[in-house]
């Protein structure tokens, strides 16, 4: 399993009632895809042949997270297709969870412009990834 992703809270992921707004979680979810990707699939991974979209995101909000407040984010995977997978978010503070989301992910390859199968070395990866909860 990899490490959760700490998150720094920036005054600007604040909104007028001084909690991160909605926004921002979609961000903080990106940083940490990010994050597990690179440790996942080193720094070398051919992103324009063997790349992934973005199709969905859902959030739910359970508490807020304030300026002070250091946001870890884990990841799992709960779903593993043939071309696509799900990932799934917790976002903690102090070890409570204050948001949870999930995103689903195509792969693709941006050279030819069409979808593909998710890429073995991927797959490996994703499957550590798998909840064991569900």
């Amino acid at each position: 399993m990899i490490k959760p992703v700490n998150i720094q809270v920036r005054f600007s992921d604040l909104d007028i009632m001084g909690h991160v707004n909605n926004s921002v979680y979609l961000t903080y979810f990106e940083l940490a895809r990010v994050e597990y990707f690179q440790q996942l699939l080193g720094e070398k991974w051919d992103w324009n042949t063997y790349g992934m979209l973005l199709k969905k995101n859902e959030i739910v909000y359970h508490k807020s997270v304030l300026l002070h407040d250091t946001p870890e984010i884990t990841i799992f995977t709960t779903q593993i297709g043939t071309k696509s997978f799900t990932f799934e978010y917790e976002l903690k503070v102090r070890g409570e969870i204050y948001t949870t989301g999930s995103s689903l992910m195509i792969c693709f390859d941006a050279t030819k412009n069409e979808t593909i199968e998710i890429p073995a070395k991927l797959k490996e990866s994703l499957i550590l990834l798998k909840r064991n909860d569900i």
